[in-house]
């Protein structure tokens, strides 16, 4: 069934969705960016070399600066940053079609009040039915028309069916969910746990200390998402254990980056700019940890880290030297 779909977003994220859900030739797909000479370029270019360079848009995919482009689609992508989406839900809102369907794309929590996105966008759209998309996949594999799998989580799983039949295509699966607590969680902590595998190689502490952190980082992931209402096995799926080990292990991973900049000791603003979400996602995570009650040390350590609490060598022995407890 064809679809009219609209991708609010016109960053590396946004513009590699659009272009592969462009590419399946079953779907109206419009590109919604705030730049009207963004736009402009995109639309006579078929370019965005800014974020994806080389990698040319289909001429399918069609392009706009103004909010009221949403207004005959039936879903609508919010590929912004995490911390973005509010303001987003806000600025478009006002032009979603009666029946449309939001679902975020991004990764993180919302920091003011540690609410997971689809209920902030719940909150400011409730009108609205709103689902998330995650899991591994870069911008710039996706855009290229790499096989790449992800996760479609709503909290009906019909809904996330449609959705994923929608926008899948033949590089591009999506599985659908209807664990929109566990999804988004994994999304928002590998990010934090990449950082901690970055902070390893930046130290040069050794592949067995990556694995270590990767293998632990994942039973809190599945602590954390349990603890939250959502299921244990989303933690072992694409969204969990998939993205945590493509971000934790891939230099294409800004989190990862950015930790790699703190194991070697440099300060303020170590990727000029380029946004971490799991930089944000740290302090917010162990504040819900401790508020549920539930064991997170990594995480600790890495939110610590990040704010000036805690150096990584004295992170490093206290991860150590923790009680013996079984695995």
């Amino acid at each position: 069934m064809s679809e009219q779909i609209a991708v609010v977003g016109a960053g590396a994220f946004g513009t590699a969705l659009a272009s592969v859900i462009a590419l399946t030739g079953r779907n109206q797909v419009t590109l919604v960016g705030r730049n009207p000479s963004l736009i402009a370029d995109l639309r006579a270019e078929r370019l965005h070399d800014a974020v994806l360079p080389g990698i040319e848009l289909p001429e399918a995919l069609e392009f706009s600066a103004e909010p009221d482009s949403i207004g005959d689609a039936g879903i609508v992508l919010f590929a912004m940053p995490s911390q973005a989406q509010a303001d987003a839900a806000w600025q478009y809102g006002a032009h979603l079609a009666k029946d449309a369907i939001v679902v975020t794309c991004a990764k993180g929590i919302e920091r003011a009040t540690g609410n997971l996105l689809t209920d902030m966008l719940e909150r400011e759209l409730p009108q609205h039915r709103v689902a998330v998309l995650s899991g591994p996949g870069f911008a710039a594999d996706i855009a290229k028309g790499l096989p790449t799998a992800m996760v479609l989580a709503a909290s009906e799983v019909a809904v996330a069916e449609r959705l994923a039949q929608a926008i899948s295509g033949r590089t591009f699966r999506l599985y659908p969910s209807s664990d929109r607590i566990g999804v988004q969680l994994g999304g928002a902590l590998k990010n934090v746990l990449a950082i901690a595998c970055g902070i390893v190689e930046g130290c040069g502490i050794g592949d067995s200390a990556r694995a270590a952190l990767i293998a632990r980082g994942l039973a809190e992931m599945s602590r954390l998402i349990v603890a939250k209402g959502g299921q244990a096995d989303t933690a072992r799926g694409l969204s969990g254990l998939g993205d945590l080990v493509l971000t934790a292990t891939s230099h294409q991973s800004r989190n990862l980056r950015f930790g790699i900049a703190l194991g070697r000791g440099e300060k303020a603003d170590p990727l000029q700019g380029e946004l971490v979400e799991g930089a944000f996602a740290a302090a917010v995570a162990s504040r819900l940890a401790d508020e549920l009650g539930i064991a997170m040390p990594i995480t600790d350590a890495v939110s610590a880290i990040i704010e000036g609490k805690l150096g990584i060598t004295e992170a490093i022995e206290q991860l150590m030297t923790r009680p013996i407890t079984t695995e």
